[in-house]
């Protein structure tokens, strides 16, 4: 059964029902609005409060809000009430604060594993021969045929907890995952997972410090990753977990720093059939292990250069996915023919390098040449004299594709003289493995200056929470044998997941309004939290859009075509910002033209930057009002009331013994000073308190509308709501229904960490003193301090509107599809992405028309209704156009044109502005070259020629 929902927009000062336009003639019209004017009184929507500017509104009735009590439950605290304007500067600083505050714990968290993992290595001496059954992830409580432990599982105690998504999991133990492409007892792994069982006991600590922490890890540099608290992985479909801790972003921002790349791939002759599939794998996974803050370009080469992309000539691109899979589509167009004229690629290579170098766009750090071939027939040592010896800053890393290893001496003396690492791959399933070996090879500079830089990742979606949006912090964990110093070993990344929903929670929404709203951004202009990221095509949905991860702030806030807020930020400069903005709402099918303030901050020991938004008129201004402590908590507990499910009046989370407690519950003990150290926002508390208070005459005065059958019989409502600014909300069932309005289900319909409900800001918006009418349900409010409105069922609102519309065929319309024609651009570019809005044009208060069908004229009018967001269609009926559907959208056909191939070009160029990291270890003095492959031994000759080279540069 459809319901419909009406929510009201009170009229400012003492209101009056509108009167009827002139109806010039048309009595359908004319009883159509008595009827609904009739209507709307009959609903009782009969009080509403709310603050426009310095005013407070009266009731709508005055004998309505006189039967109720609301109106003189305002009264008595008339004269505490005061309006205050929001100062947006400061809100965002205290915020920033509040989430620096946040941040450093995690960051803390993560700096003691790191110490406890370095201490628990540096007592460990490695034994090839060491036996140790550890619980592995995947085997955990897995057991044979014979109802048997098997090997490396073992009994796992595992329970569901509410804070960790309800995953069965265990709080005193971590598992072990190793890829499916490695030995579970290889000795390598083995001893690693022997010295890391230390970190147990951090996590547990850390865990009991901070309860709010959920998953803790450490990713290994040899392939094993250690996660807390223990939970079972599951293999997909085919047996396998493709999961490798070395290829997350956490992991290899951790481990190397910012780098440039340009990606050799030849493609002569020799170079067909498996071994070009392996080139483009090898070529693929090396994409994966780029970052952000990495740029790279890929050339293919032969006889002749090519580059995979042709209109990048010359220049590199940041590894962002957009630009990653772009790449990936060429490598498929890939294929071999000819000779490989191996020195001019290189040549090419290092010009590259250095131009973009110098023009300050790139990473500004390290640099590197990826060969992925099948052989080099000479050294090219005059290559490298001419463009990298002696400083050797860029770094080389051969590949040799295939099985033989005739050139493979040529290959590591290049890699050796470039103060990189050789690799020979001979299968698809070596390639893995043989990429991240230059990921080692990166690090010993940040390992040798022991530098334990902190980064934090993009938001991006956790699969184990939910999924859920999600940031990392993470550190590089070295080794500290003075042994092996000069040599830079990486010992693997620790890391802490941060839910982005532990941000929203620190967000003071009472005091932005009902539009306001916070949005956080990375060093790269990536959105970290904004209300309008929205990684899955559908809520509930596990199907993610694609390059969700990398959203730009100018994508949201279009409307910044100068990109003044974005840079600003970006820059992490403290400042304010203002414009002309239309946001939709009701997942995009309504728009909303409003004037934002902005105000924006750094957050401390972060490369994050937050800012806040306000709307101006409603947004700018609090509502504040005081009442006794025992009234406030008396009315706050009525069956009546809810508080926002996602909001934060005391934060339970951080202590284990709150979790159990509901935020009404946690408010009384704070309140009463039986719980002191409970962390609640004692401002919002006492707003909530004050509205509890002077709603709570509306439970009484709704029940005694639900007794009073002769009065509410065949009315047909089923609901009747109010929302506040505070987050509270009153309901009031009139009959049983199955409720699918104001539950935790319906996103839009509920005050969420991020918005107000799609009710309160349409009733905000619409015209004073008027109803705001939504089908199937949906409702709506201004810096309003509450909304009201009722849910009946729809069957009997037809009634009553056919019951004044009797004596003409009519057709009834919602606003949104009385469009206002848009004469913006017409002509979309390669990128752009369109969606209609429709807009109602409230200053045609009628429109009339007529309509052909089957060679008859049929004539309409459409008008306003008075007191609502609807229309009225009134049609004759001398024409059977049964066939034939009134259409009411303006339409019109962009011209055919061809797009641009320069401008989607210039796109792929155009950089936009960025914050570098901080910290940069290109390379350093006591770094052992000499470790640099070993896959294949040095004849003679070549290792006498390259001796002479690596001891001068050291001597350097």
């Amino acid at each position: 059964m459809h319901s419909l929902q009406i929510q009201l927009h009170p009229l400012p000062g003492h209101p009056t029902w509108p009167s009827p336009a002139n109806q010039r003639g048309r009595c359908g019209m004319c009883n159509l609005r008595n009827g609904l004017i009739s209507l709307e009184i009959s609903l009782r929507l009969n009080y509403a409060l709310h603050v426009t500017g310095h005013t407070a509104v009266a009731p709508v009735s005055t004998t309505l809000y006189d039967s109720s009590g609301y109106f003189q439950k305002y009264k008595e605290f008339e004269k505490s009430v005061r309006v205050e304007e929001i100062d947006g500067m400061k809100v965002v600083k205290n915020l920033a604060v509040k989430m620096e505050e946040m941040f450093r714990r995690k960051a803390e968290a993560t700096r003691r594993l790191v110490e406890a993992a370095e201490e628990a290595h540096h007592q460990h001496e490695e034994n090839p021969d060491l036996q140790y059954e550890y619980f592995n992830a995947v085997l955990i409580n897995e057991v044979d045929e014979e109802g048997n432990n098997v090997e490396l599982g073992g009994e796992f105690l595992l329970e569901p907890n509410y804070h960790f998504n309800n995953l069965s999991v265990n709080l005193s133990l971590s598992v072990v995952q190793v890829p499916t492409n490695m030995y579970n007892k290889d000795p390598d792994i083995v001893n690693g997972v022997y010295w890391s069982e230390a970190l147990n006991k951090v996590f547990v600590d850390n865990y009991e410090r901070d309860p709010t922490l959920i998953w803790q890890y450490f990713g290994s540099a040899k392939g094993f990753f250690r996660q807390y608290p223990g939970v079972k992985w599951h293999p997909d479909e085919h047996g396998v977990i493709g999961f490798d801790c070395r290829n997350r972003k956490w992991y290899i921002q951790a481990a190397t720093s910012p780098k440039d790349v340009v990606i050799l791939v030849d493609v002569s002759g020799s170079m067909k059939g498996l071994r070009l599939t392996i080139a483009r794998q090898t070529v693929s996974s090396i994409l994966d292990t780029l970052g952000d803050d990495d740029f790279f370009n890929i050339i293919a080469y032969n006889q002749e250069i090519h580059y995979v992309e042709p209109c990048l000539n010359g220049t590199l691109v940041r590894a962002d996915r957009t630009n990653k899979d772009h790449f990936r589509e060429h490598l498929d167009k890939l294929f071999a023919k000819g000779i490989g004229l191996l020195g001019e690629a290189l040549t090419e290579a290092f010009m590259i390098l250095s131009d973009f170098n110098q023009t300050g766009r790139g990473s500004v750090c390290s640099q590197a040449i990826m060969l992925v071939t099948d052989g080099a027939t000479e050294m090219y040592d005059d290559v490298f004299e001419k463009y990298n010896w002696p400083e050797r800053k860029v770094r080389l890393f051969p590949y040799l594709i295939g099985r033989e290893s005739a050139f493979a001496d040529n290959l590591k003396w290049m890699a050796c003289a470039n103060k990189g690492y050789f690799s020979q791959i001979s299968t698809l399933a070596d390639v893995q493995e043989n990429v991240m070996r230059y990921l080692h090879v990166m690090s010993r500079p940040k390992v040798i200056d022991h530098e334990h830089d902190t980064v934090w990742t993009e938001a991006y979606l956790n699969d184990k929470s939910g999924p859920t949006l999600t940031t990392t912090v993470a550190m590089p964990v070295f080794s500290t044998k003075n042994e092996t110093k000069n040599q830079g070993i990486l010992l693997g990344v620790v890391g802490t997941d941060i839910p982005l929903q532990e941000l929203m929670k620190l967000i003071p929404k009472h005091m932005l309004g009902i539009h306001g709203y916070v949005f956080a951004i990375t060093n790269n202009g990536y959105i970290l939290i904004h209300p309008d990221l929205r990684p899955l095509y559908q809520e509930g949905q596990k199907r993610r859009k694609p390059n969700y991860s990398s959203v730009d702030l100018s994508e949201v806030e279009w409307e910044d075509k100068d990109g003044i807020l974005r840079n600003a930020m970006v820059n992490r400069r403290t400042g304010t910002f203002s414009m002309e903005v239309k946001k939709t709402v009701d997942r995009g099918r309504r728009v909303l033209k409003m004037h934002n303030d902005y105000y924006y901050t750094d957050i401390k020991g972060t490369p994050f930057s937050v800012g806040v938004a306000l709307s101006r008129g409603h947004g700018k201004y609090f509502f504040r009002g005081n009442v006794s402590l025992e009234a406030g908590l008396r009315d706050l507990e009525q069956p009546d009331v809810a508080l926002a499910d996602e909001w934060t009046y005391c934060n339970i989370e951080e202590e284990h013994e709150h979790r159990h407690l509901t935020q009404i519950q946690a408010i009384k003990l704070f309140m009463t000073g039986r719980r002191p150290h409970l962390k609640c926002d004692r401002e919002l508390i006492q707003e909530v308190l004050f509205d509890a208070v002077v709603t709570a005459p509306l439970e009484a005065y709704w029940t005694g509308l639900a007794l009073n059958k002769s009065e509410n019989s065949d009315k047909g409502v089923e609901i009747a709501f109010l929302g506040t600014r505070t987050g509270l909300s009153r309901t009031n069932l009139f009959v049983p229904v199955d409720q699918d309005f104001l539950t935790a289900e319906d996103k839009e319909g509920v005050f969420n960490a991020d918005h107000f409900p799609l009710w309160y800001k349409r009733a905000a918006e619409q015209v004073p003193g008027t109803f705001v009418y939504s089908i199937p349900f949906s409702t709506g409010m201004q810096n309003i301090m509450e909304s009201v409105g009722i849910q009946m069922k729809l069957e009997y609102f037809q009634k009553k509107f056919w019951t004044a519309c009797r004596q003409v065929t009519t057709h009834q319309v919602s606003q949104q599809f009385f469009i206002q024609k848009s004469r913006g651009k017409t002509m979309m570019v390669p990128c752009d992405t369109e969606y209609p809005a429709f807009v109602s044009e409230r200053t045609i208060k009628e429109t009339t028309g007529n309509i052909e069908c089957d060679g008859c004229i049929r004539s309409f009018v459409i008008q306003q209704i008075p007191s609502s967001n609807l229309f009225m269609v009134v049609v004759d009926n001398k024409c059977d156009c049964s066939s034939n559907h009134i259409l009411l959208i303006y339409s019109y056909t962009l011209d055919s044109f061809e797009h641009n191939e320069s401008l989607k070009c210039e796109r792929l160029k155009y950089q936009k502005d960025r914050k570098k990291p901080e910290s940069c270890h290109p390379f350093h003095p006591e770094e052992n070259a000499m470790e640099c492959g070993s896959a294949t031994r040095f004849s003679g000759p070549l290792a006498a020629a390259l001796l002479p080279l690596i001891t001068a540069t050291i001597s350097r």
